[in-house]
């Protein structure tokens, strides 16, 4: 199910930043499709015809050492726009015959001040005094400029921030533009796009979903289809879609693994079989799952396994009914982008999803993901466009293995029975005080020590909950929010007293990166 208006696309080759998919984002949010290219997909492309541009990410690697990732160097003389961001910058550098350095003295992690050197077509409009605030995270620096190119800007740490060759439309920056630390850094890529590359704005998400429902039609034909169907926002617009495509020949799936929230299994099934009329069962399967956990301390082997069962169950319900051939999921394509390494390679990618990474590799039923190409905002906007309610739409995202992610070390009924009532408590707080839809994801997790407290004079020995609220544009990069003093006061005093197996709370206040918004 491939996207419209191909024929402009920009390619993002990913060399392992942690932002890469906030480039595709920006590029995207600009009406123009993006899409994210490991190196060796890259390699296999044999017609560059389609190809508006080329952007090559930041990364952990070094062209200092030998046998650094690159790219065919036959691009380069294929007049494609080049923008290179960081460790892009550096690759550049290095092909065309510059210096680089690695420097453990003089490396740049977080805010530094841009200063201006010379006109450029990517940085029009950008500059809006002398001294620009932009987002850095490099110890590799380009010290010699490559023959061809000039310095646009510099910092005091970086002398070639930015550099161009504008004669073959190739520019490298060594700050990260797709960051909302750096301001108005979005103006790089309209700069990009619009001046240097000349496309068009033609990418609209509202636009697929008729495209989308036709894929459908056209790839299912007469036989059925089983939707896994959790009540989020993401397998609840592949069932809405599918529905659109197939009416009757749908059947959705309620799996209670016991790992979702307080309450949120027998809600959502009411609201998908009354207010959308939608074909729905639901399988209890909270012991399989339990036992299959049990023990299961690494995060990696709990998606496997909640992937593996999360495929079995479906299989044997398949075989219920007749004509069933496919399995529809709501994947997503930050999803199938963190699954695989930036060399297509296996070893090095980043986690595994228990709906992709965690699926086996020899399954019976044939996969449709009609949402993989897409990002969560964008599939909100789907939403909408097929009448999806607000209280789903506007839900905060939910890892699919759910609360066993949360649970950090063993998983055990008692432990998630806990943490459903302390997630409750707070998840309620949030939606009586008006904050909920200033957060972009909030929850509470539950840590694996027990620390010693003082209840009715008596002492206790019980777990610590730990509360995590985020704000965020896309959930690639994130930073805490910051609750009013007695609001924490008041949620500390009702998890403590209301949740037995709970006698102490944090708020984790650590930002994304270093960190990450889940906790396994």
């Amino acid at each position: 199910m491939s996207i419209q208006n191909r024929k402009e696309r920009i390619i993002i080759v990913d060399f392992g930043s942690q932002v890469t998919k906030l480039i595709a984002r920006r590029v995207r949010e600009l009406g123009v499709y993006s899409e994210i290219l490991t190196i060796s997909e890259l390699y296999k492309i044999t017609n560059f015809k389609e190809i508006k541009g080329l952007i090559l990410s930041g990364g952990p690697s070094t062209v200092t050492k030998k046998n650094y990732p690159s790219i065919p160097k036959k691009i380069f003389s294929l007049k494609i726009p080049i923008l290179g961001i960081c460790y892009g910058l550096q690759l550049i550098a290095k092909i065309f015959g510059g210096s680089i350095k690695s420097s453990k003295k003089k490396r740049e992690f977080g805010r530094a001040s841009l200063y201006k050197s010379s006109q450029s077509l990517l940085t029009k409009h950008f500059f809006d005094k002398k001294e620009k605030i932009v987002w850095m995270s490099h110890q590799d620096a380009v010290t010699k400029l490559p023959k061809g190119f000039k310095k646009v800007a510099s910092t005091k740490e970086s002398k070639l921030t930015i550099i161009e060759n504008h004669k073959n439309k190739i520019y490298g920056v060594q700050f990260h533009p797709e960051v909302t630390h750096t301001k108005n850094g979005k103006q790089i890529f309209k700069n990009y796009l619009f001046l240097i590359c000349k496309v068009k704005k033609k990418w609209r998400v509202s636009s697929e979903r008729n495209r989308i429902i036709k894929d459908i039609k056209k790839t299912v034909e007469n036989n059925k289809v089983i939707c896994a169907l959790s009540g989020g926002v993401d397998s609840s617009v592949v069932a809405l879609l599918i529905n659109k495509a197939i009416k009757k020949n749908l059947i959705c799936i309620m799996v209670d693994t016991g790992l979702m929230r307080k309450n949120e299994f027998k809600h959502s099934y009411y609201v998908f079989k009354k207010r959308y009329k939608l074909n729905v069962k639901l399988i209890n399967a909270s012991k399989l799952y339990f036992d299959k956990l049990k023990n299961v301390n690494n995060p990696e082997k709990k998606r496997k396994i909640i992937g593996n069962l999360f495929i079995k169950i479906f299989e044997k319900e398949a075989k219920k009914y007749k004509n069933i051939k496919y399995l529809a999921q709501g994947t997503l394509y930050p999803d199938i982008i963190e699954s695989k390494s930036v060399t297509g390679s296996q070893s090095s990618k980043i986690k595994s999803h228990h709906n992709v990474g965690g699926l086996p590799k020899k399954m019976n039923l044939k996969l449709i993901e009609p949402l993989k190409d897409f990002f969560k905002d964008e599939v909100r906007t789907l939403g909408k466009s097929l009448g999806l309610k607000d209280d789903i739409r506007n839900k905060h995202p939910f890892p699919g293995p759910g609360l066993a992610i949360r649970i950090i070390g063993k998983i055990t009924p008692e432990k998630v029975k806990i943490l459903q009532e302390a997630d409750h408590i707070f998840i309620n707080e949030l939606l009586k005080n008006k904050l909920y839809h200033k957060i972009w994801q909030a929850y509470a997790g539950l840590l694996p020590i027990k620390t010693v407290g003082v209840m009715g004079d008596s002492r206790t020995y019980e777990y610590t909950c730990l509360l995590r609220a985020v704000i965020s544009e896309d959930g690639m990069t994130a930073d805490y929010f910051n609750f009013p003093k007695d609001f924490l006061d008041k949620i500390s005093n009702k998890i403590v007293n209301g949740v037995p197996g709970i006698n102490r709370v944090v708020y984790d206040i650590t930002s994304k990166p270093p960190s990450t918004i889940e906790l396994e």
